[in-house]
């Protein structure tokens, strides 16, 4: 039987679109005591306002995944808010349009690492000490399809989304024993704000069946309500039409 989220403190780092809003909004639905962060404040305020007519409070904190200072100062101030901090869900990410080899340069491949990748090592290390000294947590990772498989999507998002894979699994092999879970989700077209990252569109007919990012967090709550006994190290979700 799944078990209740209720109570439990989850940081959602990415919560301004996609994904990570869709997730906070599900988090909180389900009774999580949630912390939405992301560069975006006003974006963060829409969705505080939006929560709070259903009747949910959820904090916010604007704060860039790139910087990992500003991300010690995020888990800080989450646990100074809410309490000791349950769930990390690292849902941030970014691609380019100059993503092949002959149009991606130093400045573009960085950026793409520092937020895909460096970022989720940031904030993993920020409330990884306290999950290892309270016995238990549950980090979860928004990866890609891009991260098991070539496909158009360029050398530096696929780098990041592999690296990113491998992050999660080395720190559930390190971290099991201290009661800390793990897992990385690997969505396939999602229609999502990064589809403007695009040098190409999706058709209107491919959107049309694209994952929704409810659907990628609907996934992730599934994995967050397992049993502390139990985990599920890797999940891929892809549009059934495709």
């Amino acid at each position: 039987m799944p078990i209740s989220l209720k109570d439990q403190v989850a940081l959602i780092v990415g919560a301004s679109s996609g994904i990570g809003r869709a997730t906070a909004v599900l988090l909180a639905r389900d009774g999580a005591r949630v912390m939405a962060s992301a560069r975006r404040a006003e974006r963060l305020q829409e969705l505080k306002d939006s929560l709070a007519a259903e009747g949910h409070a959820v904090e916010i904190h604007a704060a860039d995944a790139r910087d990992a200072a500003a991300m010690a100062e995020l888990a800080d101030a989450t646990r100074q808010k809410l309490g000791p901090i349950d769930i990390l869900v690292y849902a941030t990410g970014t691609n380019t349009p100059d993503r092949s080899m002959k149009r991606l340069r130093p400045p573009i491949w960085d950026e793409l690492i520092r937020t895909n990748l460096d970022g989720a090592f940031y904030a993993a290390h920020a409330v990884i000490e306290g999950m290892r000294e309270r016995g238990g947590g549950h980090l979860v990772f928004i990866s890609s399809i891009s991260g098991r498989a070539p496909d158009a999507s360029g050398p530096a998002y696929q780098a990041s989304k592999h690296g990113l894979i491998g992050l999660a699994h080395a720190i559930r092999l390190e971290e099991k024993e201290n009661g800390i879970r793990t897992t990385v989700v690997n969505p396939g077209l999602v229609d999502t704000e990064l589809m403007e990252k695009r040098p190409v569109k999706p058709t209107a007919e491919q959107l049309a069946v694209a994952l929704l990012p409810e659907h990628v967090a609907e996934a992730v709550l599934a994995c967050l309500k397992l049993p502390p006994r139990a985990v599920i190290p890797e999940l891929t979700i892809v549009p059934s039409a495709m």
